[in-house]
């Protein structure tokens, strides 16, 4: 027992003694206040009852956790235990006094010693906590909001205060009608989140916690697009479902990315037809080093396949996937295999050793202006390279095959588009040659994040100072997160019968302008101001809006609502040329490939 009170003195040795002095302190002043200061006689009472209620005063403090709390940031909670600790205290002493027949006090004297005891055990604490705030100054500590006074925000809150973080917060912003103007683990309930610009410019508020993990992403993000133009700092906590235990403490509080702003909810997939597909069958996914193939490859490993295999064309990228399922040990058998997808003889060797029962086709060169210098490369990846693959699927047995396509395939402009629109012409070929086998396209838009797109350069040119450039001020492009669409690929994959192209729900078309706003806000800059934006013009290939489908009457819709299937009419199912057009171009060196694409894309509007 005494090494624990001694652990007690080494952690708040000073509030412990302080603690006992005012127990006794107030002893004597309850004697003196009830006998105007004559207590000759009564001396021996009062050093015995001071000493007792010390005594069981302290040990209440100490069981009930009173000195296991950091007061400088202490809330009302904390201040509330203190009361509930000082009343078995003196409840104790009371029934002391009444019990014990050596023990006398007056019973006036004992509630003014209980009554400035208390005061002075709590004004004590509370004033430590104000002089530390004062001592620190509100220039040394941020000056914070909470949005949502839930679970959440207030175990955010509590976490805030008892760690002593450079975070202080200052109240809530909730739309709770039954808890305006209440207090909440010691912090005010300000207002709606209506009234949210109005707080920060009152409040002086720097950084806003938005802590309403339940909420739906749409939610989320109007609410964030909203808070990056009030110039604060924003940090959010993840979604519920990431939160292990439902407990929240500061660490999990993350920086606003700008997939958070998009406000597109979680896409559910159907889980038992993916599985359907892939559990027990060997996979292949080729550009499995890319942003989509990747993907694609860690969701295909939580559904139980036999072995999967990761087919790259670039070293680095594949060695950093493995590694990645290597620190993460995926338990499904993974094999890296480096080869070109359009070398015919390094891929049925692939299929030769393996016998894949599905193919995820998601290997292309996809850079627009890089292929407009290199028409004849992107023709041999994105054309030549599907059409072996899917050759050697229909030779092979292969159940199915999944070619990963665009939106700049519709009425391409670009050498880029017009290749993958030869190769979703060369899968539907496929499917007319090999019956036996599904062949199917998922086509979709940009994805956040992956290598080569406006995102990272964006964030990089913040990061430099800018400025941030921009091709048009009309640039509108459609965006998803990378797990959203590898997931929709792999639903699509499930739903094919067989010939489809099937095209991903994008939501609404962004403008690049206002995403490179956005970015430059989310760091913590104006647009214009602190971080200019230039205008470069139109590149070569580019279109000011890219299309989705090409007639929206050849559309259908499909058991998935985030998923569509287009169909082509008569007139643009003509295959019979395409293959031996490619491979003759191909052979060529003189050939012009932009001659051969005009003639396999007829739509193919290149200046």
């Amino acid at each position: 027992m005494l090494g624990k009170w001694l652990e007690v003195g080494v952690r708040n040795r000073y509030m412990f003694f302080l603690d006992v002095l005012f127990c006794i302190f107030a002893t004597w002043l309850g004697f003196a206040l009830r006998l105007s200061f004559f207590m000759d006689h009564f001396y021996g009472d009062m050093v015995v009852s001071g000493f007792i209620f010390a005594g069981v005063c302290a040990t209440s403090f100490y069981l009930g956790g009173v000195y296991r709390i950091y007061w400088p940031q202490a809330s009302l909670e904390e201040f509330a235990l203190l009361l509930r600790c000082f009343l078995v205290g003196s409840l104790i002493f009371v029934l002391c006094h009444l019990l014990l027949p050596f023990m006398f006090i007056p019973r006036s004297s004992l509630a003014i010693t209980l009554l400035s005891c208390f005061l002075l055990v709590a004004a004590y604490r509370a004033s430590w906590r104000f002089f530390v705030a004062a001592r620190h100054g509100q220039d040394s500590c941020i000056r914070t909001v909470i949005v949502g006074a839930g679970n959440a925000g207030t175990s955010l809150a509590r976490d805030l205060l008892r760690n002593g973080d450079e975070l202080l917060p200052v109240g809530f912003v909730d739309d709770d009608d039954q808890k305006k103007d209440k207090v909440i683990a010691g912090l005010p309930v300000l207002g709606p989140v209506s009234d949210l610009e109005n707080i920060i410019l009152d409040e002086r508020i720097s950084v806003v916690l938005v802590a309403i993990p339940s909420a739906s992403r749409k939610v989320i993000g109007e609410m964030l697009m909203r808070l990056s133009s009030l110039g604060v700092e924003t940090r959010v906590l993840p979604n519920l479902r990431d939160i292990a235990g439902g407990i929240v403490t500061t660490t999990m509080l993350r920086k606003v990315r700008l997939e958070d702003l998009l406000a597109r909810d979680p896409v559910e997939l159907d889980s038992r037809v993916i599985a359907d597909v892939v559990r027990q069958r060997v996979i292949l996914i080729t550009g499995a080093g890319g942003s989509i193939g990747s993907e694609i490859s860690r969701q295909i490993c939580s559904y139980g396949s036999s072995r999967v295999l990761l087919l790259g064309h670039g070293e680095h990228s594949i060695y950093g996937l493995c590694e990645e399922f290597r620190e993460k040990r995926v338990s499904v058998p993974y094999e890296p295999i480096i080869a070109d997808v359009a070398d015919s003889d390094a891929m049925e060797a692939v299929f030769s050793k393996w016998s894949p029962s599905v193919v995820f086709h998601a290997g292309a060169h996809k850079h627009v202006p890089l292929m407009e210098v290199n028409p004849r490369e992107a023709l041999r990846v994105n054309g030549k390279g599907t059409w072996v693959l899917a050759d050697l699927c229909g030779r092979f047995g292969v159940e199915r095959m999944v070619m990963v396509s665009t939106d700049k395939a519709v009425n391409p402009t670009s050498v880029m588009g017009a290749t993958k629109r030869v190769a979703e012409i060369m899968v539907q070929q496929a499917q007319l040659d090999y019956p036996d086998t599904k062949y199917m396209a998922v086509r979709f838009g940009n994805v956040l994040g992956s290598r080569g797109s406006v995102v990272p350069k964006f964030e990089k040119q913040i990061e430099s100072g800018g400025p941030v450039t921009v091709t048009h001020p009309d640039m509108k492009r459609y965006f998803m997160i990378i797990p959203e669409a590898a997931g929709l690929v792999l639903q699509a994959g499930a739903l094919g019968k067989g010939g489809e192209i099937f095209v991903l729900d994008m939501g609404d078309p962004v403008k690049i302008v206002d995403l490179a706003e956005t970015l430059i806000r989310l760091h913590g800059y104006s647009p214009g101001s602190d971080i200019a934006v230039d205008f470069t013009g139109v590149r070569p290939g580019e279109k000011l809006f890219e299309e989705l489908f090409y007639d929206p009457d050849f559309v259908d819709r499909t058991a998935h609502p985030k998923i569509f299937r287009s169909h082509l009419s008569d007139k643009q199912l003509s295959y019979d040329p395409i293959i031996s057009e490619v491979d003759g171009c191909l052979s060529c060196r003189g050939s012009s490939t932009l001659s051969t694409l005009r003639k396999l894309v007829p739509e193919f509007n290149h200046p």
